[in-house]
């Protein structure tokens, strides 16, 4: 499998996307604990959200395991300085 160099930019096509699908306004950050137990259900099972309760989607998993992987790209780039 060929890496890509830019597959960020590819990957964030819709910004704000998880929010609005978990019900979070877009410029309040998602809690780390629901992301994580997003992550940890299966597709098909209910999870609460701020919102209410949400049943996981294959792309809303994917999207929060996107979400997970940018924090911690974010978080070792701020470590490096």
């Amino acid at each position: 499998m060929r890496r890509t160099r830019y597959w960020i930019q590819r990957a964030i096509k819709r910004e704000g996307a998880l929010s609005r699908q978990l019900g979070i306004p877009v410029r309040k950050k998602i809690p780390l604990k629901l992301l994580k137990r997003i992550v940890r259900k299966r597709v098909g099972q209910k999870v609460r959200t701020p919102a209410g309760t949400k049943r996981v989607t294959a792309l809303m998993r994917r999207r929060a395991i996107l979400a997970l992987t940018l924090r911690r790209i974010a978080r070792r780039r701020k470590r490096r300085r």
